[in-house]
């Protein structure tokens, strides 16, 4: 074969390796330089060359186009359009972006039909709902972020995390997304663990989720339970809110679960020392305190000394003189001063006497005195917690009172 025959031999097969380039194409390209925010690079097997801008290497605008790629590497990208025979500037507008959005697209489709999970990312809250970076854009209807009404969707910017895949249409470039789904899931797994779990008297930690009139709803992470107001706290209160806020962390007691009725009873004031607990500095026998008249009954009167602490002043103890009703000489409301008799912490009983603090008609004073410090008696309990002689009065000590008129 002559030089000349050997030559044309090259040049034909040269020019059969060469590729026609067509829009759409996958192609691979060299890196021949980095010039003006774009790559020029030399198509593989076209004998050509195409240009690559940052907007087509990323989605992020900001990143610098030397951090991307360098002279020599080769990439694969997507031919997007023809630019003529333009040698300095390239002949096609190439994309590496949209080659991997279009890997992207495939592997959501396949996800769909597999009835798969995505995990995306909120970029930007929009009208109407969140976009999502699922490697391509996604869209959450805003009813379809959490499982209840959300009024600020910006506090989701920033969170990672799994949605459902409700519509996909690669050519227009639309992904519907749904969280709600995931969420209501999630929730029923937690709360059927919890419920299997959690026992009367059990302390557990959680928070504040909702306020209401008649109590608190705690979020025991995945599920509410309800502190009732009266459950709260010792001291009396009038609104939950008064003391509590939402999202405070508190600590409480389980009273009841019934998992029929999705219902959890809880305490806090179950963990906090209770005004009895303290009785014996608030009230210590033989001391006199002021109180206020809470109830009048037939037998006697009950007086608050404290927040939370009543004790029964029995209307043998009430006045010297014979009385018909407590309703007599008391009404609700009033302050009054009293000796404590004696004190029962543990069945939250305390015996008080108005009666001991004043004198009795015609006796002197240091007698009266003396009568009433050794005023201290101890009766026979009856079911409801209080002595028989609470109860029906000390019948012989009025009689010897009378007498003395």
């Amino acid at each position: 074969m002559s030089d000349q025959d050997y030559s044309q031999s090259e040049m034909e097969k040269a020019l059969n390796g060469v590729h026609e380039v067509k829009i759409g194409d996958v192609v691979k390209g060299e890196v021949l330089a980095i010039d003006d925010n774009q790559l020029v690079v030399g198509i593989q097997d076209a004998g050509v060359e195409g240009v690559v801008p940052l907007k087509e290497l990323t989605a992020d605008r900001n990143a610098d186009i030397k951090d991307q790629a360098k002279v020599g590497d080769v990439i694969d990208l997507v031919v997007l359009a023809g630019l003529g025979h333009d040698k300095e500037n390239g002949s096609y507008l190439l994309s590496k972006r949209r080659l991997e959005a279009r890997k992207v697209w495939s592997e959501i489709e396949d996800k769909f039909k597999a009835g798969e999970t995505l995990e995306v990312k909120v970029r930007e809250v929009v009208k109407g709902g969140l976009v999502v970076d699922a490697g391509v854009r996604g869209f959450i209807p805003a009813s379809m972020v959490d499982d209840h009404y959300v009024d600020d969707l910006k506090k989701y910017v920033g969170q990672s995390f799994e949605v459902k895949i409700i519509e996909i249409e690669p050519s227009e470039n639309r992904l519907i997304l749904s969280r709600r789904e995931i969420v209501k899931e999630e929730k029923a797994a937690k709360k059927a663990e919890i419920f299997a779990n959690l026992l009367p008297g059990d302390v557990v930690e959680g928070q504040v989720a909702r306020l209401t009139n008649f109590g608190a709803f705690i979020d025991l992470g995945g599920i509410d339970g309800l502190v009732h107001i009266s459950e709260i706290s010792h001291d009396h209160v009038d609104k939950p809110s008064d003391v509590l806020k939402v999202g405070q962390d508190v600590k409480v007691k389980v009273l009841s679960v019934d998992a029929d009725k999705d219902r959890i009873s809880l305490s806090m004031k179950a963990l906090q020392p209770g005004p009895w607990d303290k009785i014996a500095e608030i009230a210590p026998v033989g001391s006199a305190i002021e109180g206020t008249v809470k109830r009048l009954t037939a037998f006697g009167a009950f007086v608050e000394v404290a927040p939370g602490v009543e004790g029964l002043v029995h209307i043998s103890q009430i006045s010297h003189q014979h009385i018909a009703t407590p309703n007599d000489v008391l009404k609700e409301g009033e302050k009054v001063q009293v000796k404590v008799l004696s004190e029962d912490p543990e069945n939250k009983r305390l015996s008080l006497s108005i009666k001991a603090l004043t004198e009795k008609p015609g006796e002197p004073e240091e007698k009266a005195a003396d009568h009433n410090n050794n005023e201290h008696f101890e009766m026979p309990e009856t079911s409801n917690g209080f002595s028989l002689g609470e109860m029906i009065g000390d019948a012989l000590k009025n009689d010897s009172d009378d007498s003395d008129k």
